[in-house]
């Protein structure tokens, strides 16, 4: 392992668990770091820095969009099965369910729309 991957991973781990100490004394705050797109940024910014090709992250970055609009149900089933009084477990399993469908429903109309299909 080189020097910059380490970098890249310490970067990466200190926001995702700046994210997790801050959900648990703030939530609203945690949401808010949580929601912001520095995984993206990051991973966009690893991807320039390790190729220098700029039409490889602006594709990228248009992947990144459509997917997340793609993930969104896994959010909203999450939010309304816990308020629900469903088991944490059964919540997050049907979470996770929508988020995959809604991602695989993405692909799919990516595919079809954009090949002519």
């Amino acid at each position: 392992m080189n020097a910059q991957f380490l970098l890249k991973a310490a970067i990466t781990v200190a926001l995702v668990l700046a994210a997790s100490f801050l959900a648990k004394r703030h939530g609203w705050l945690g949401a808010l770091v949580a929601s912001l797109p520095l995984t993206s940024l990051l991973v966009l910014v690893w991807l320039y820095t390790d190729t220098r090709d700029a039409k490889q992250v602006a594709d990228l970055s248009m992947g990144i969009f459509w997917f997340v609009l793609g993930g969104l149900p896994f959010f909203v089933v999450l939010a309304v099965a816990l308020r629900s009084g469903w088991n944490v477990f059964v919540s997050f399993g049907a979470a996770a369910f929508a988020g995959f469908a809604g991602v695989a429903l993405t692909q799919w109309l990516l595919a079809r729309f954009t090949t002519g299909g």
